[in-house]
């Protein structure tokens, strides 16, 4: 795997980018950058909805294809997540105003 994302299929010797499309081959100075990596794959919900698992909603990614699929949802939790340790701090530690308008939430 390249920096960028870029990787060779061992089986075809194609060069396929981060998004999985077919690209030209790395010239001699990237190639003095490739790594080998081991890629783990998950199980991924197409519809987001963990308790949905027909076949048709599972695909099987590695894990940053997996991350970038799910990146809108985790976005949305980080968010929620942030925004229930501010309404906690307001109510015990009093008004935390101040951290929201900084984060402009």
């Amino acid at each position: 795997m390249l920096p960028g994302g870029r990787w060779k299929h061992p089986d075809t010797g194609h060069w396929f980018n981060g998004r999985g499309r077919r690209v030209s081959p790395p010239d001699l100075i990237e190639l003095l950058q490739v790594r080998q990596t081991k890629v783990s794959l998950a199980a991924a919900h197409l519809n987001h909805d963990p308790t949905s698992n027909r076949l048709r909603n599972l695909r099987a990614l590695c894990q940053r294809c997996h991350l970038l699929h799910d990146r809108m949802y985790h976005l949305a939790q980080r968010r929620l997540t942030l925004r229930r340790r501010l309404a906690l701090g307001d109510l015990f530690e009093g008004l935390y105003r101040a951290g929201i308008t900084r984060l402009g939430l």
